[in-house]
């Protein structure tokens, strides 16, 4: 008799996008006239940059032609954009970060969820409420925890966000093994300040910690004061590993490239104390289970760093933070109180009633998708998150109906 992970029972019914997704499903098939706007999920909408489709032709073209043909590649990544991104991404901001560092993958989601295999099954874990759904499923799948008990799961220490503490939470009141943090953040758009950021780093460095750090949005920082990446903190490298993606940098949502960072510098260790290279052990971990993403999407993403790749991916990412500014004035004018939108594609709007209502009042009501705050953790009640990720006069549109409902 085959036995199942039992651990995948303790999951809530349901991921919450697929949640949403069957709820706007309901909605169509009942109303099929109706246009249905989605801000919901953050997901690009607009092309590629035109450097970044005239590289991936290219390399497709290559890879047609016996004398450029390529098979398997690095499963680290290519070492031209690896070292392109160490020198742009990183050194550019006087992070000391190599390209030999750098691990290319398919998804920062897939890294951050794949990242806990490497930590023992009983370490003490700090998860930011409200968090990105796929930290606290992965550690769930993965028996770190107990059964979720009013909406949170035993063995798990929850740093609670709130509108008092500008969702940046409190350093733990308890000792823990493992710290996610994520700037600009998802679902809040929320940032931190390096002051703050360097808390945390300290914190870590002082109690044997480690950070995941997600920086997938930290492309729409425009405050130069603003940290876009851990490194650029004094100390981190021997505390944390970082996660990248070019997903809304660049819109490669459907396209697929990532990557993290794992500075050789950044232990863990066994249980009589001993260190271990977080490095060794990532890339022990990526070579037996990854084959590398393929030749055409890294030549595609090494574009993202030439001029014209820089200037288009930044024009994009403008094009949302305009449509993000849009939603936070046309909200904050109908008097509803707003994170994010500055520095992030993100709104994080306080409902001024329960989160799944709201979600269900602005679907039935304007036919317009958001993301309830409640699916995000106990914090994220009453919230709901708008997304920017759309065409300009669709967002005009969503805002023009909003303000007929909400006025």
């Amino acid at each position: 008799m085959i036995r199942i992970n039992e651990n995948y029972l303790k999951l809530k019914a349901s991921y919450l996008f697929a949640d949403i997704s069957r709820r706007v499903t309901a909605f169509q098939q009942a109303n099929p006239d109706k246009k249905i706007i989605r801000l919901g999920i953050g997901d690009v909408t607009e092309p590629l940059p035109e450097a970044v489709v005239a590289a991936f032709h290219k390399g497709v073209d290559e890879m047609a032609d016996a004398g450029t043909f390529r098979g398997y590649g690095p499963e680290q990544g290519y070492d031209f954009l690896r070292d392109l991104i160490a020198k742009e991404d990183f050194q550019s901001r006087g992070a000391d970060i190599s390209g030999d560092e750098i691990f290319v993958s398919d998804g920062a989601k897939c890294d951050t969820g794949n990242i806990q295999e490497l930590f023992a099954g009983d370490i003490r874990i700090a998860i930011p409420d409200p968090v990105y759904p796929v930290y606290v499923d992965t550690n769930v799948m993965a028996g770190r925890t107990g059964q979720n008990v009013a909406g949170r799961y035993e063995g798990l220490v929850y740093l609670d966000g709130t509108r008092e503490n500008g969702f940046i939470p409190e350093l733990p009141g308890e000792p823990v093994d493992l710290i996610y943090l994520c700037y600009p953040n998802n679902p809040t758009g929320a940032t931190i300040t390096r002051a703050q950021l360097k808390a945390w780093v300290d914190y870590a460095r002082e109690n044997k910690a480690l950070i995941l750090f997600d920086a997938a949005y930290e492309a729409f920082i425009r405050d130069p004061e603003l940290p876009r990446s851990i490194y650029e903190i004094e100390g981190a490298r021997e505390v944390a590993i970082e996660f990248r993606s070019l997903s809304k940098t660049a819109g490669f949502t459907g396209t697929r490239l990532a990557f993290t960072v794992v500075p050789k510098t950044c232990m863990a260790y066994d249980g009589q104390g001993g260190a271990h290279s977080l490095h060794a052990m990532w890339n022990r971990r990526h070579t037996t289970k990854f084959n590398g993403v393929s030749y055409p999407v890294q030549r595609a993403a090494a574009a993202v760093y030439s001029p014209e790749g820089k200037a288009q991916s930044r024009a994009l990412v403008d094009h949302y933070l305009n449509n993000a500014a849009i939603i936070r004035k046309e909200m904050t004018a109908l008097g509803y109180d707003c994170v994010g939108g500055e520095n992030s594609p993100y709104v994080w709007i306080d409902g001024k009633m329960g989160s799944w209502d709201f979600f269900d009042m602005l679907l039935n009501k304007a036919a317009v998708v958001c993301t309830p705050g409640a699916g995000f953790g106990s914090c994220g009640e009453g919230y709901i998150r708008i997304s920017a990720f759309n065409s300009l006069a669709n967002v005009q549109e969503a805002m023009e109906r909003l303000r007929a409902v909400l006025k």
